[in-house]
């Protein structure tokens, strides 16, 4: 099986590190890794506010003329070591569908693989972005009523990022689909959410849809496990869905973290 890692940050990051390009190649191409997409996270779609205190979720839409170019060149350069596809990390935002499939038809054209996520939740006219921190994790449960219901709209906006028309361009691959338990050991859900997965696992099947396996979680503090779970994945595979292994690298160093869970290969 090719060795792959579809989820890979860069400089052009806003909130990563400035390792270089070459960095995250040569770190890939030592691990043994035939194929890598940059995924940086794309532009927030016009007229959305970025909620976040440091305002960094995205790309500026000025940088991507630059960051697509700088892929074309890095991908001549080692074309004879490694396969590199350009991408991009799409947020789905609940009521900006529309902005984001213009963004889509517009850009498309240069994008070889990307993926579909959900970061920002919305409630009452305002959308947080739950994974930012532990502290507006508890300040939006508390808005929601309990983090069993922060869960619910979480689990439900997945499922309409899957559902949802987003054009012809729309990513094919479904990121870190458990994010929403990145602070699970501080604030635990007292339901498990299994049916909300599953039925979000069989809107994938029925759209042909690959799942992003993130390794990233092992390492966040208070999580201690992947986006999904072994578990969640092997129910993916029963109903013969993709599985498409991502670091989420933020830094070089990053690559190829939690790809030892994958027992399911």
């Amino acid at each position: 099986m090719k060795k792959i890692d579809g989820h890979i940050h860069t400089p052009f990051c806003p909130h990563g590190t400035t390792d270089s390009f070459e960095s995250y190649v040569e770190r890939a191409i030592s691990l043994g890794y035939e194929q890598i997409t940059f995924t940086e996270h794309a532009p927030l779609p016009n007229g959305f506010i970025d909620s976040t205190p440091t305002k960094d979720s995205g790309m500026n839409l000025s940088a991507l003329e630059d960051y697509f170019y700088k892929l074309t060149i890095l991908k001549d350069k080692y074309k004879e070591n490694i396969s590199i596809l350009s991408g991009l990390e799409i947020d789905y935002i609940e009521g900006f569908e529309e902005e984001t499939k213009k963004f889509l038809n517009e850009y498309g054209p240069f994008i070889e693989d990307s993926i579909l996520s959900v970061h920002f939740l919305h409630h009452q006219g305002n959308w947080d972005c739950l994974d930012y921190s532990s502290e507006v994790f508890a300040e939006m449960a508390q808005k929601f009523g309990s983090v069993d219901k922060l869960y619910e709209q979480y689990f439900r906006t997945v499922l309409k990022s899957v559902t949802t028309d987003l054009g012809p361009y729309k990513p094919k691959r479904i990121g870190h689909i458990t994010l929403v338990r990145k602070f699970q050991n501080l604030y635990p859900a007292k339901k498990t959410f299994l049916s909300e997965i599953n039925e979000i696992l069989l809107a994938m099947k029925n759209n042909q849809y690959e799942l992003d396996y993130n390794g990233a979680g092992i390492y966040k503090k208070y999580c201690g496990q992947p986006y999904p779970t072994t578990e969640i994945v092997q129910k993916a595979l029963e109903y013969g869905i993709k599985i498409v292994y991502g670091s989420d690298a933020h830094q070089s160093r990053d690559i190829n973290q939690g790809r030892q869970e994958m027992k399911f290969l």
